[in-house]
């Protein structure tokens, strides 16, 4: 994972260069806020707490040893801020409150606030946060970003000064118990409630604390009424990537600390100063930057006597430690001459050449061209057309996290990128680099494998067609694939020579968090819909639908097992609310060993069988198995529970539509899959795909 801003910015900023302060804080503050934020979720107090962190930072920068530590120096900060307001402020709210409150603070950007608000158990997750310790919801702010990438497992170790392997416990002992506290939560308010846990909640004036949280889940764990009812559908980590990061408000980005429009730096400098003394409210309107103030605040604020020395950071092992690439650091003030100007984007049409400007009036004509010479922060446009660039390419340029690096069809025009110019022996596209966002095109025709994610880093594929190519579409494998999502995207009608090989798409093998896949269509294809192989971390599969793969339409010599999802035997994968229909294979199948976890998922009508885990102890919930061969196989150490094998009265009769028109046909105009009451139940809602993304 790459630093938020590059040690020699750092440096820079602690000798005195302004536009470099400038740069530090910019980049400190959206992560400072979404740690404080999610620690304090739903407090009034978590501008306070930002603003206060922040200040720390400014004053105690200078004193930083080791700038390349920046992040864990500036992580441990806020952390430490969080404990603080907590320990004098310990929140105590009534459940009742809880269950309508707010997500988060009001001053949170309202498309967040509203995409949240239709998550049910979203909401639950936060606000069972405020049953925990101050020291879980620490590391609740912590583990949340950690999901989302931008903090990594020894950020947090640093943060809490734990080993790695510690801080795994206490993830895993902090989840634990936030799961058990949303637990009580709905159980709670379920109507009609529980009448034995009125009673174990008789005399309760309604505040999370410890004494009843212990005694009200004493009577959870042991009720079966009440874990039924309360259990969630979903782990925490599928409302921590489907929420994701937090927008920094207006009031908190527009001036990134305190600002003043006084008459020169000495006013400007003199109100941080009044702010460090007397912590007035943040009305101060904003200006252009903070360069000048911040710069002076180094050199003219004292620490007072009562402020706590830098805080010293733990030493992380070899083993854990994050290496990230050099990155220049910005012009200084000491620079002999301003930096040249960098367009913000490169432009590739059918119709242009590569001898051309490469601007939207003067367009490069291949993509190769425009690839050799992006740079962090610039968004390469395919114009609509067809575009034939001779392969294979090569994608080695890394964005940054605030500068990534888009390639993207052009607006309103539908780019295709004719691929038959590749070669057979080698991936038409292959990414190797970091902080990217492909997205808005079509890719077809490769005479092999059509795109190679190759251990790259935080990237995003987004609405993508990857289609007719001769291998499979989308292929993320290698050691350190870290952090990449694969989004809104279909792969379909690939296959190679022999038929046995191409899938729509595939991981592995290879290793790395955060693999999320979400929102794709994977069909038509001559092997698998979607494979998982021989990866060594969890991938997480949501919302995402794989039919008609393996059957032979185009008279090859052979097909491949046709499964719709195939979760091979390396790792446990977690699949949610999917749906595999019509496959030649199993609807969702594992060759080994790992326990996988598949909730909401719906398997209907292939050639194999509904669920076939022979042996793995998977955690098979809340799943829809209907026409196949054989609805499951499980193996003896499987668990199963709220699946429609396990119930009476499920049969097509409940299904609401058997035509699978809707499903397999356009996807809505933002790119999301199409709503249909394709395989949906009158029955129970809550069991099997909803088929939807929302």
């Amino acid at each position: 994972m790459e630093a938020i801003v590059d040690a020699a910015v750092v440096k820079a900023a602690q000798a005195g260069d302004p536009q470099a302060v400038d740069e530090v804080v910019a980049a400190a503050l959206p992560l400072v806020y979404n740690v404080v934020a999610r620690a304090l979720s739903g407090s009034s107090d978590v501008d306070d707490v930002v603003q206060e962190t922040m200040l720390r930072v400014v004053r105690h920068l200078g004193a930083l040893k080791e700038p390349d530590r920046f992040r864990a120096w500036l992580v441990t900060t806020a952390i430490r801020q969080i404990r603080s307001h907590l320990r004098a402020r310990r929140p105590l709210l009534p459940l009742e409150v809880l269950e309508e409150q707010a997500d988060v603070g009001p001053d949170l950007a309202e498309n967040t606030v509203n995409r949240m608000a239709q998550v049910e158990e979203g909401r639950d997750v936060l606000a069972a946060t405020r049953w925990l310790s101050y020291e879980d919801r620490a590391l609740f702010g912590l583990w949340w970003q950690e999901v989302n990438g931008t903090l990594t497992r020894a950020d947090v170790a640093a943060a809490i000064s734990l080993s790695t392997q510690h801080t795994a416990v206490r993830v895993q002992r902090m989840k634990e118990q936030l799961i058990t506290a949303r637990t009580v939560l709905r159980a709670w308010r379920a109507d009609p409630r529980c009448a034995d846990l009125a009673v174990a909640g008789k005399g309760w004036h309604g505040h999370p604390e410890p004494r009843w949280f212990k005694r009200l889940a004493r009577h959870v764990r042991g009720c079966p009424r009440c874990r039924a009812v309360g259990a969630p559908h979903f782990p925490a980590e599928y409302f921590a990537v489907q929420i994701g990061v937090l927008a920094v408000p207006a009031a908190l980005q527009g001036t990134s600390g305190l600002l003043s429009t006084g008459t020169g730096a000495v006013t400007a400098a003199k109100s941080l100063v009044d702010y460090a003394t007397v912590k007035p409210l943040m009305a101060m309107v904003p200006v252009a930057g903070i360069a000048s103030v911040v710069a002076l605040v180094a050199m003219l604020v004292p620490t007072p006597d009562d402020e706590p020395e830098p805080i010293a950071l733990p030493t992380i092992s070899t083993a854990s430690a994050v290496v990230t690439p050099t990155v220049t650091a910005s012009p200084t003030a000491a620079s002999s001459s301003p930096p040249p100007t960098v367009p913000t984007a490169l432009y590739v049409a059918p119709n242009g050449q590569d001898t051309a400007a490469g601007t939207e009036d003067a367009p490069f004509g291949t993509l190769a061209q425009a690839l050799s010479i992006v740079q962090p922060g610039q968004t390469i446009y395919l114009r609509g057309g067809i575009h034939r660039t001779p392969g294979p390419l090569e994608i080695t340029t890394s964005g940054t996290a605030d500068r990534p690096i888009t390639l993207a069809g052009y607006p309103a025009e539908r780019a295709i990128l004719d691929a038959s110019l590749g070669s057979p022996d080698r991936p038409y596209i292959t990414h190797r680099a970091a902080h990217w966002a492909v997205r808005g095109f079509d890719l077809m025709r490769a005479p092999g494998l059509a795109v190679l994610c190759e251990s790259c880093r935080n990237t995003v594929f987004q609405g993508l067609s990857i289609h007719d190519n001769g291998g499979t579409g989308l292929l993320l494998r290698g050691p350190d694939t870290v952090d990449n999502q694969v989004l809104d995207s279909d792969f379909h009608h690939n296959r190679d020579r022999g038929g046995e090989d191409a899938d729509g798409l595939a991981v592995g093998p290879g290793s790395g968090t955060g693999t999320v896949i979400r929102g794709c269509r994977t069909y038509n294809n001559s092997d698998d819909g979607l494979a998982v192989a021989d990866f060594a971390a969890p991938v997480t599969i949501d919302a995402t639908w794989s039919f008609g793969n393996g059957v032979n339409r185009w008279g090859l010599p052979a097909t491949g097992s046709g499964h719709g999802f195939d979760l091979g035997s390396a790792a446990a994968h977690r699949v949610t609310r999917s749906a595999a229909w019509k496959n030649n294979g199993h609807g969702f199948t594992a060759s080994g060993a790992a326990p996988h976890d598949l909730s909401a998922d719906t398997a209907f009508r292939n050639a194999g069988d509904g669920f076939a885990f022979p042996s793995s102890p998977a955690r098979l919930r809340d799943n829809l198995s209907m026409g196949n061969r054989e609805q499951v196989v499980l193996a003896d150490t499987g668990q199963e529970d709220g699946n429609t094998w396990n119930e009476q009265g499920w049969s097509t009769d409940v299904l609401r539509s058997l035509d699978p028109a809707g499903a397999e046909g356009p996807r809505n105009p933002d790119g999301s899959l199409p709503s249909t009451p394709y395989l949906t139940n009158t029955k129970d809602p809550a069991v099997g795909a909803p088929m939807t993304a929302s």
